[in-house]
């Protein structure tokens, strides 16, 4: 009876919704808290929409083969909910991160991201989003070849893409949202996670407005579809449009299953990447308004920068235009720019081709990253096909 009562709670726990609380990774990432397995171990994931798969490392890692991370490796012997997913179960046919190993028993995952590679089984177990438990498939992963620093410290990745394994997903829920308190700004109170019924913007009276944009139609074919692509179509630094083609922001077929270009939003992605067109017209433009404060980086790495302390009063706001009915989306001068070293601040947007060598479809892509998102209230509503934005104290949220 007591295991009938505890996989009901688990059951309608999504009914409910989860809510998980998020730091600030201190680097470049968001980080959810959460408890993995009964007895409850202690897990930290960073939240990602660009993916699907939520996994941790656990405590089979082989040797040298996992990285180090702020907690202790999850341990599935240690658990009474833990449970394998066999090759032939349909949890092992959600997704292109799975596949059957090669003893044709085991349901093994392996996937990669733009940081590298990671792999290891698909197991099910009991995850705790504070007073919320839900049994979820996740991977337990075994080895990772990923770059030293991706995740921040952190466990592993809760992936909030629109594939059958993500977290949105497997909870049956069509509405999430997420709050980012700003890189740099040290604060007690954590942001947050909410997956549906707490999924929701301030609708009080005096609220600051909102701005939705619908979301463009996405491939069907993987990794592609796990994706959310919005329908850029421009921009503008302050009143100024910038002569950029909508077409340098289109999504477009190259090969059979095979996408490329487009404009999409990423949770894990810490830095926003603009088209090689787009890049360059907005970097003109903002020397040309700049003008005589315009400085020298003395970082490698940044290309438009001025005095420490002056961004907030010499840089405008970068507009982002949405076609589809869509609103415009002002984004303040500290989402964009930051401090480099103690002298300088400077432009936080990076050119995708520059960037992207590795990953020539990725050459074409303009990404949202986090850094663009802080104090945002951020809204996926899935059923209505809908993004919005809101300006918050995410601190409160």
């Amino acid at each position: 009876m007591r295991r009938a009562a505890e996989r009901t709670h688990r059951r309608l726990a999504s009914m409910g919704g989860v809510t998980a609380p998020v730091r600030w990774g201190g680097a470049s990432q968001y980080i959810a808290a959460y408890l993995i397995g009964d007895p409850p171990q202690r897990a930290e994931a960073i939240i990602d929409t660009g993916s699907n798969l939520v996994w941790t490392q656990c405590s089979l890692c082989r040797p040298a083969g996992c990285f180090q991370q702020n907690l202790p490796y999850y341990n599935p012997a240690r658990s009474r909910t833990d449970r394998a997913v066999a090759c032939g179960d349909a949890a092992c046919a959600l997704g292109f991160e799975t596949r059957c190993a090669r003893d044709s028993r085991t349901c093994a995952v392996d996937t990669g991201y733009g940081g590298g590679d990671i792999a290891g089984v698909l197991g099910t177990e009991a995850f705790t989003f504070q007073s919320e438990t839900v049994s979820l498939a996740f991977g337990c992963i075994t080895e990772s070849r990923l770059v030293r620093g991706f995740l921040n410290g952190a466990s592993g990745i809760i992936g909030l893409g629109r594939g059958a394994l993500s977290l949105v997903s497997q909870l049956g829920d069509t509405r999430f949202s997420y709050c980012l308190t700003p890189y740099l700004r040290d604060t007690i109170s954590p942001s947050h996670l909410f997956v549906g019924a707490p999924a929701g913007l301030d609708a009080s009276g005096g609220a600051p407005p909102v701005t939705s944009v619908p979301f463009a139609e996405n491939p069907r074919e993987a990794p592609f579809n796990t994706f959310y692509y919005l329908p850029l179509v421009g921009m503008s630094v302050g009143d100024a449009r910038l002569a950029v083609p909508a077409s340098a922001f289109a999504l477009r077929q190259v090969a059979r299953g095979v996408w490329a270009g487009g404009a999409l939003i990423d949770s894990g992605a810490p830095f926003t990447l603009l088209v090689d067109a787009a890049y360059r017209a907005v970097r003109a433009e903002l020397a040309r308004q700049l003008g005589g404060s315009v400085v020298p980086p003395r970082t490698e790495g940044w290309d438009l920068c001025v005095a420490r302390g002056d961004a907030g009063r010499l840089v405008p706001p970068l507009v982002l235009h949405f076609g589809g009915g869509g609103g415009d989306l002002v984004v303040p001068p500290g989402n964009y720019w930051g401090p480099a070293d103690d002298a300088t601040d400077c432009m936080v947007l990076l050119n995708s081709e520059a960037l992207n060598a590795t990953l020539p479809l990725m050459k074409e892509t303009t990404i949202i990253g986090n850094y663009m998102q802080q104090d945002m209230h951020v809204l996926y509503d899935l059923d209505k096909g809908v993004l919005s934005f809101q300006t918050a104290d995410c601190s409160t949220v």
